[in-house]
């Protein structure tokens, strides 16, 4: 499988949205925290609307400024996303999104490979995920994370049920870039 890697671009914005609601829908739903595929979709509903992929068009364009946003593309096809973004007092890895049809195939070490060259040596790079998903905990460890211990939710994503997603911080030591 031949895996481009390249900046994202405004343009990029509606394919960049089906990979994460794409990702989101094959990850998130989570009986033991009562979040359902419904639940997703509820949430997604403003992010694939015209007026949602136009804000991720703006993310992507401020994005540029401070980090690093890439896709992977796969026969013409945007199948990922990775993004970077390089605070003062740290490197933040929002999250590497691989379709489900192209996980486990090298596509999100490739992203990765891409980012981390981006990355400020000086500073520790950290990624914040949901608790309970073992497949990204194992992709970020194999790369020299840890956990941090950090446990919380995002408000901003609650669900309409009022349940949260459960979230952990991982963190890559200065010294393991």
């Amino acid at each position: 499988m031949d895996i481009r890697i390249r900046d994202a671009v405004p343009d990029d914005a509606e394919a960049v949205e089906q990979v994460r609601y794409q990702g989101w829908l094959a990850t998130y739903p989570n009986e033991e925290f009562r979040i359902t595929r419904e639940d997703i979709k509820e949430l997604f509903r403003p992010q694939l609307s015209p007026e949602g992929i136009e804000n991720r068009r703006h993310k992507i364009s401020e994005v540029q400024k401070t980090g690093r946003y890439v896709v992977a593309k796969v026969d013409g096809r945007i199948v990922g996303f990775c993004i970077l973004i390089r605070y003062e007092e740290k490197n933040q890895l929002r999250g590497i999104y691989v379709l489900p049809g192209y996980q486990g195939k090298g596509v999100g070490k490739a992203l990765w490979q891409e980012v981390r060259a981006s990355i400020d040596p000086k500073m520790d790079t950290y990624v914040e995920l949901a608790a309970y998903n073992a497949v990204a905990i194992g992709f970020y460890s194999k790369f020299g994370f840890k956990d941090t211990g950090r446990r919380f939710s995002n408000e901003s994503q609650k669900l309409k049920n009022g349940a949260k997603i459960p979230e952990m911080e991982m963190r890559l030591d200065k010294a393991g870039q």
